[in-house]
């Protein structure tokens, strides 16, 4: 679609939301139903009772989809208002593939302990809490913060969902490749928010041999160009050996890109073990165009957009993991759920094959194994 036919449609409905009644409102009855003054006896129940609130309201079932704006995918730092269009489309996606309510929240690029101070002083209007588009290392200290405050589920978008669904796909891409998972050989470049919470899933999964490449070369522990959160992540690896991108993606079995665009050539993809896998990822131009990574001998290929196959994106994840959260009660998304909910999505795909590692993001079941997954978890810890 044309851009100016994009900007044509959001401008006719002003946007791509809007608010539906539950109840019908067309006479006194109803009217004394709905709010008054039938309200007054649910918010007495409620004073008694604040937990109520998520029976009688709906911050029982409304996820906040909040943003600043300042590290928008392919776009970069466009501010709080220009972050409002993702999350829009965000709460949209919720709505049409998990039946979750979502409404989007656009906050300034204000200090950290004042960001949390907003989102902590609206919590009891909200189900969970679904940051997005947040720079690093500013959005470690916000989620950690508000998970620490919160009564309700925090979840971060740019980190869990996309470590969870690189995970699913690098599962299914080790069993066309018959590699074992935790043999490969990693190289992961990007280490943001995304790069850092998919690097600590692979590490937990069990893969022992990662290499960590950001925009001065291999990330190093020592390194204070890199912030305490990549240098921390630098000293749990223990593959950092060579300074450049050419040095550690010789004989590796696997490169993952969530960084920018053409940062891997064709001839560091020759130079990679046999069968490589090559994951990507920025949008939305790739670090590599697929077509060259295929010459150059890449037998796997994922990227972020649906013009190619595996399209490896968080959208396979976030819809069906907040309808979990909710319905289960669950407060918390660890390593532990997060590995859970990537199997569940990569074995949903029965017979692996280069062109499918993934589910496809209008596949039928992949809401309901993601809801079922949390669910489930949360069963499990409550029976421990």
């Amino acid at each position: 679609m044309a851009e100016d036919e994009v900007e044509k449609l959001h401008r006719e409905h002003t946007g791509v939301l809007s608010i539906h009644p539950e109840l019908s409102v067309k006479n006194r009855t109803e009217l004394g139903e709905a709010y008054t003054p039938g309200v007054a006896e649910l918010a007495k129940e409620i004073e008694a009772d604040p937990d109520k609130k998520n029976l009688y309201t709906a911050s029982g079932k409304l996820v906040a989809v909040v943003t600043d704006g300042s590290a928008v995918l392919g776009l970069g730092n466009i501010g709080a208002a220009g972050g409002l269009p993702i999350v829009e489309g965000k709460a949209l996606l919720y709505k049409d593939l998990a039946n979750v309510d979502a409404i989007p929240l656009a906050v300034d690029q204000v200090e950290i302990e004042d960001f949390v101070k907003v989102i902590t002083n609206i919590q009891k209007s909200f189900a969970g809490i679904h940051l997005e588009d947040i720079a690093a290392p500013r959005c470690f200290a916000i989620e950690e913060a508000l998970k620490e405050k919160l009564e309700i589920p925090v979840y971060h978008d740019d980190q869990e969902g996309s470590a969870i669904v690189v995970l699913a796909g690098l599962i299914n891409a080790a069993k066309v490749v018959n590699k074992k998972l935790t043999d490969l050989k990693v190289v992961l470049a990007g280490v943001g928010a995304a790069g850092i919470a998919t690097a600590n899933l692979l590490l937990a999964s069990g893969i022992k041999h990662l290499s960590l490449v950001d925009i001065h070369g291999v990330v190093k522990s020592s390194d204070e160009r890199y912030n305490e959160y990549q240098r921390n992540l630098a000293g749990k690896v223990d593959s950092q050996a060579g300074e450049v991108l050419d040095d550690v993606i010789k004989g590796a079995d696997a490169f993952i890109g969530l960084s920018d665009a053409h940062v891997l050539s064709k001839d560091q993809v020759k130079s990679m073990a046999e069968n490589p896998i090559v994951f990507a990822l920025a949008n939305p131009i790739p670090e590599i165009d697929p077509n060259d990574a295929k010459e150059a001998g890449a037998k796997v290929i994922a990227t972020g957009s649906s013009k190619y196959p595996n399209q490896v994106n968080n959208i396979l994840a976030f819809p069906g993991l907040f309808k979990g959260l909710i319905k289960s009660g669950l407060k918390s998304v660890n390593l532990e759920l997060e590995e859970k909910i990537a199997s569940s999505l990569a074995n949903l795909i029965k017979n692996p094959t280069p062109e499918k590692i993934v589910p496809g993001v209008f596949d039928q079941g992949v809401v309901e194994a993601v809801t079922a997954c949390v669910e489930e978890y949360s069963k499990n810890l409550s029976k421990k």
